[in-house]
This record gives C-alpha cells, structure tokens and sequence, in this order.
C-alpha cells in the first residue's frame, strides 16, 4: 500500500519545529506555482490563483472561495476571487497540461497503473451544473449530488490525479434543462457521454499525451462489469487491465466445445450449444478445489498487511448481439482477494497467460491509490468544499485541488528524504 499520510504544508509539526523551516517550505510552495504563471493573462489572475491554491493547503476548515479571500486578503477580495472562478478568461488546458507535466515528472515509474473512477459531491438544490438525484459513493445512497470522473496515475514513485470532468446526467441535455444549461455556463457544443464513455476518454486522452509510463488499467467494478468498455481498452496496444467485477460476473474455467446434439424428434438444431455452462466468480471462491494462499501485498505502519488469494486462467464470458446466447471470450486471468473481515474482491485482467502471479498481485496493490486520492483531497483540501455553481467553476476548483494534491507529494518527498538522513 502508498503511504496513507496526508501532510498539510502549512500546519504540518515537522515543518513547525522552527523558523527556517517553515520560510523554507513557503519558498517552495511559491517556486512550485511560479510554474504555472504562464497559464495567466495578468498578474491579477496570478494572484488570485496564488492565494486560491494557498487557502487549499492551509488549516482553515472550510476551503471555497469566500472564507480563503477573508482570510488571506480581505473582504475586497471576496468579488474579485469569485469573478475569478466563473468569468475569468483563461484556459484551463494549459494549466493542466502543466501540471501533467510536473505530476509526470514527479512519480512517473514504468510499469504503472492509469485508473478510472468516479466520485461524488452532495449538493442542495437543483441549481448546479450537472446536479441530480444519483447514486453517491461516500454516502452509500441515492442522494442529491454532482458526480465526477477522474483518472488517476500510480507506481513506484507515488500517485496523483491526472485528469477529470463532470458528469452531466442525460436528462440535463433535454429541453426542460435548456435554462439550466444557460445559467450554469454549459458548453453549447457539449453532448452526453456516459461515465464509462467518459472514462474512456480520458484514458485515451492520457496516452495520446505520452507522458506516463503505464502498463495496466484499473477500474472499479461499475466499470470492469461494462464488456464493452473492456473490450475497448484490450484494443489499446501492449496495456493490460486490470478491472474489478461484482460477483454475479461469470467465466469459463476451460474452454467449451460448441456442440449439436441429437434431438429424437423435430428439425435438427440450427446453432450449437456450449458444452458446459460458465460459473459466476462467486463460485469459483467458494470452490474448495481452488485454495486460498496467503500473501504480503505490502507493509504497513504497524508491520505486515496479510491477505489471501487465488487466481485461475480461464476464459471471459461474452454475449451474442444476433442470436443472444453467451459465449467463451478471449483468455482472461481471474484473481481474487480476500481481506481480514472477509470481504471478497473480483478483478479479471487480460494480462498475458505467462504473467507471474507477482504482477497481479501489484496491479491489485495500484488500484487502491485513486481511492487515496479522494479520500486526501476530500479530507485535507477541501475538494468538496466549492460552492460555485458553473460548469466551467467545478472544473478550475477542482483542478487548483489537484494543483495542491501535487505540491503535498513534493513535500512528501522531501520529508522522506530527510528521514533518510
């Protein structure tokens, strides 16, 4: 597992020891935005970026807009802080791509993991782009939320959020929404896409632009139970996902023969039949002729993690659009973890048959960290905390978290290094 340990560069005790230290880590933090000036037209928007991203890292317990302007500026800065958000004219493809850069430089590893997941915001009201009564994550329910996709990098040399967009529900493109769209600054040309579509994109996206080295692709299970959305990734040349399923999803443990058999009275049969039907990876867990194995996928504060698996090659269970039957796929592993209170994860990958299971056992181990991601972000940055109602405004906030997010890695690092010392 990553390093769980979320520093705040602005209250963190190592860094409050002494004087030296902390004008130190107030030099970096300003030489590490300075990368990002060129992204503005004017000092102005410099500024206000500056102090934006300084809110973020700081110990104020609610991070949007007007209390970060209070307490950083003053009360004259609350106006211009929110113009900044909704009508400011710069492009955030720039500042991204900048940060892009300086992630990739950062924790860029071969053979990582490029992973795909969605996260929720609870919001009141009806008034935010993209807001609607959906199934939210954090809560466990259906709630009042916007939802997010993201895609994630992680290996040797840590993890971080690479890219994102807002997922607007399907009804948000119908004529009753017409209004809405207008208020909330939805871009005209912008059509629907599914989460997984949307997934997909920026998966796309991120290997167009060459910039991380990854070997695997992780999804969660909304994702890795979409075959279509799998199939698409095994298209995507020398990468292998690596995408958890639910336990309803089934497999052929050996490859069926497609067979015709003798029928005593009527016409012969027109299509085959599969000699043995597939089994829902549920069985396979519960099958006692495949033993668990424990393992120590990594090691943490307090001494080893243990957990067991088992994995088999066997074959993905497709369906027929013509003639609606199912069908034997391509060869896929099949890998399960179990955990200490018993939960059961399902992952299937279409790694190649001579993979030592090793490498499995670290894809499992690189999926987790977009979920560390959230859940630092969430908790330390206020990812949650924008208030702003625009499409164009989720977007920016959340990309100065991600701006952030990367600043405490370098940090991260640094204090690493001086333990090492």
């Amino acid at each position: 597992m990553m390093n769980p340990t979320m520093f705040d560069p602005i209250s963190l005790e190592s860094w409050n020891s002494d004087e030296t230290s902390s004008q130190f880590l107030q030099s970096k933090l300003e030489n590490y935005l300075q990368n990002y000036f060129p992204c503005f037209y004017s000092k102005p928007q410099r500024n206000l970026f500056q102090t934006f991203v300084r809110g973020l890292l700081s110990p104020l317990e609610r991070k949007s807009i007007e209390p970060i302007a209070l307490h950083f500026s003053g009360e004259k800065y609350v106006r211009p802080l929110q113009q900044f958000f909704s009508r400011s004219p710069f492009d955030e493809r720039p500042l991204l791509e900048t940060y892009q850069e300086l992630l990739s430089t950062q924790i860029n590893a071969p053979g990582g993991m490029l992973s795909v997941d969605d996260t929720s915001f609870v919001k009141k009201g009806r008034h935010s782009a993209g807001v609607k009564r959906q199934y939210c994550g954090r809560l466990g329910k259906t709630e009042n939320c916007q939802s997010g996709v993201f895609l994630a990098y992680a290996g040797n040399h840590g993890y971080g959020l690479v890219d994102y967009q807002l997922y607007l529900p399907q009804e948000w493109f119908g004529e009753s929404y017409a209004g809405l769209r207008k208020e909330c600054h939805i871009p005209e040309e912008l059509e629907f896409s599914t989460k997984n579509e949307i997934g997909l994109r920026l998966i796309r996206q991120a290997f167009q632009s060459g910039r991380f080295q990854a070997q695997w692709i992780g999804c969660d299970a909304a994702y890795g139970c979409d075959h279509t959305f799998l199939d698409s990734l095994g298209l995507l040349n020398e990468v292998w996902y690596f995408a958890a399923t639910n336990s309803k999803e089934k497999v052929f443990l050996e490859f069926p023969e497609m067979i015709f058999p003798e029928r005593k009275r009527g016409r012969p049969r027109k299509h085959p039949v599969l000699s043995h039907d597939p089994v829902s990876v549920q069985e396979f867990a519960q099958n006692p002729d495949y033993p668990w194995e424990t393992i120590v996928p990594a090691e943490g504060s307090k001494g080893p993690i243990y957990a067991e698996r088992k994995f088999i090659r066997c074959f993905s269970c497709r369906k027929d659009q013509n003639r609606n039957y199912v069908k034997p796929g391509d060869g896929v592993w099949l890998y399960l973890r179990k955990y200490s209170d018993g939960e059961i994860k399902y992952f299937t990958s279409n790694a190649p048959p001579d993979l030592p299971v090793q490498e499995l056992d670290r894809a499992a181990t690189l999926r987790w960290p977009i979920e560390q991601c959230f859940e630092e972000c969430k908790s330390n940055l206020g990812m949650g905390h924008y208030e702003c109602r625009s499409y164009q405004g989720w977007h920016r906030h959340m990309l100065f978290v991600m701006i952030a997010h990367l600043f405490t890695t370098q940090v991260r690092d640094i204090l690493k290094k001086n333990r090492s010392h």
